[in-house]
């Protein structure tokens, strides 16, 4: 399988320090996460239900004609290759969240990975092209008229544009999610990263319901667990949480730029949930900050994706001193 973040037990052990000693910016996942209150027991005990007011919840949310609760974006990336001819042309953006172009090759499909200028402007050699907005690390946004004129060139040859918004909750306008009930279009929409309910493993398809039919026969019954689906239809309702939750990671995202650009970490970019940054010496950088306590996502160089580093948001003002002071010191341990 591919490397992801988040893997702190292991870091813990590799460097000897305590797992409640860490400040794990490994990930993308929001800091401030929704806050659960107990489930009750009849969650646990009953099988899932698909009439308990998840699917009006999430559409409401969403924005969504037609929605699909899948155990985490990730069962959807793996899921939708196997629901088209395995001879299909597949352009997937690069840097990007890497299990996309996995999970297409593992189906036998054909696959480039281009960066964004490229796979846009190449767009017409390709069955399906998969976008990540913002993209993941890379921080590309799209416009709204890019994307439906990039649709529509593709479904009037029967392709699909696939779009990965796992990170996009805190500007909700640019959301694709309220034009997917058109053939071939295909939202992806992570809980994990907003609501900071990663463990949940819970996320939702927003696509035409004749491809949502296909997905739902492959993927089967029952893809979200009683006591999952209960947490999120609570939290989709508390309207009052998204905005002081998007302002907060507002905010963080903007401190955490500054205090990266102030230590000569410039080159790069990122959006409200991290910032990611280029430089020659990444690897040493992440041992460096592991020897400290701090995990970060490291990124080896490749043909797309440059030595670099991936920084979650730190969760309060101590952790963004920590971060600015181990900064200090590894920067002076590794050359420029």
């Amino acid at each position: 399988m591919l490397e992801h973040g988040g893997r702190l037990r292991r870091a813990a052990r590799e460097h000897g320090i305590a797992l409640e000693q860490w400040l794990d910016l490994s990930t993308g996942i929001s800091p401030f996460a929704w806050p659960v209150s107990p489930v009750p027991a009849s969650a646990w005990q009953r099988l899932p239900e698909d009439d308990d007011g998840l699917i009006d919840a999430a559409r409401d949310y969403y924005r969504a004609p037609s929605l699909l609760p899948v155990a985490g974006s990730q069962a959807a990336i793996q899921a939708l290759p196997r629901l088209r001819a395995a001879s299909s042309r597949v352009g997937v953006i690069a840097p990007g969240y890497a299990e996309h172009a996995h999970a297409w090759r593992q189906a036998g499909h054909a696959v480039e990975t281009l960066p964004a200028a490229r796979l846009l402007d190449e767009a017409e050699r390709f069955d399906v092209v998969v976008l990540i907005h913002p993209n993941n690390p890379g921080g590309e946004r799209f416009r709204h008229d890019e994307l439906l004129g990039l649709h529509a060139r593709l479904a009037a040859r029967g392709g699909w544009l696939i779009v990965d918004e796992a990170f996009i909750d805190t500007t909700p306008e640019r959301s694709l999610c309220p034009h997917s009930g058109r053939d071939g279009l295909v939202v992806l929409r992570s809980v994990g990263k907003f609501f900071g309910l990663a463990g949940a493993r819970a996320g939702f398809v927003c696509a035409a319901p004749a491809l949502l039919d296909m997905l739902r026969e492959s993927l089967g019954p029952w893809t979200l667990t009683g006591p999952g689906r209960h947490v999120l239809r609570h939290a989709f309702a508390d309207r009052e949480w998204h905005a002081v939750a998007r302002q907060r990671l507002i905010m963080a995202g903007e401190r955490l730029q500054q205090l990266l650009d102030r230590n000569g970490l410039g080159d790069g970019a990122g959006c409200d949930f991290f910032q990611w940054r280029r430089h020659p010496h990444a690897p040493a950088l992440h041992r460096a900050l592991a020897r400290r306590g701090i995990l970060t996502r490291l990124f080896e160089a490749d043909g797309h994706t440059p030595a670099s580093l991936r920084f979650g948001l730190p969760p309060d003002a101590d952790a963004f001193d920590r971060l600015g002071a181990a900064l200090g010191e590894v920067l002076c341990e590794v050359p420029a």
